[in-house]
């Protein structure tokens, strides 16, 4: 692994468990193994590493959620693969949680990785949504955006009850309550 992607998978673990702010340019050189030099050769400062990892966790979930979102043969099926716990649950999503980071929500370049990611899983959602209503799983007159944005919003909310209760039952609970929420015909 290239000394580049040693300081940006060193930065996703630093931003998952300590967020901007409490992630310091030293703490990110010492878990990569790079010295100073090396962190300022590949990289303009903390801020443009941060990004480049904010960058990759999303290619990283993005990944993921697809494969989630394209399993099942109903809407249903498909979002209740999309809310499955995982390993990671009390720690939080990866990306979300540095919305909480008044640094991150201060600067446009911080954010724009996370907010795009954001309205691509919105998009992703509302398109198995819209399938479903193409093929007669869902009412026609069901506001997809709506429920597509409300469902993505209780994920969220799910990993904050999550890590807040310290159990993964909270979150189980949402991804239940959750599924109740998409109507049938």
């Amino acid at each position: 692994m290239s000394t580049a992607d040693r300081l940006v998978a060193s930065m996703q673990t630093l931003l998952w468990e300590n967020g901007f702010t409490g992630t310091s340019p030293r703490a990110v050189q010492e878990l990569a193994g790079a010295g100073q030099g090396s962190m300022y050769h590949h990289f303009r400062g903390k801020t443009d590493l941060a990004i480049a990892a904010e960058h990759r966790m999303a290619d990283e979930l993005k990944a993921q959620i697809q494969q989630r979102l394209r399993s099942g043969s109903t809407v249903r099926d498909r979002i209740a693969a999309f809310l499955t716990v995982d390993e990671n649950v009390l720690r939080g999503c990866r990306l979300g949680r540095l919305v909480q980071d008044s640094a991150v929500v201060a600067d446009p370049a911080l954010l724009e990785p996370i907010s795009t990611m954001f309205t691509w899983i919105q998009d992703q959602i509302r398109q198995v949504l819209a399938d479903g209503k193409a093929q007669g799983e869902l009412a026609a007159d069901l506001d997809i955006d709506a429920l597509a944005t409300t469902i993505l919003a209780l994920r969220q909310g799910a990993y904050v009850l999550a890590r807040g209760a310290q159990s993964e039952e909270p979150f189980r609970r949402a991804a239940a309550g959750i599924l109740q929420l998409i109507p049938g015909r």
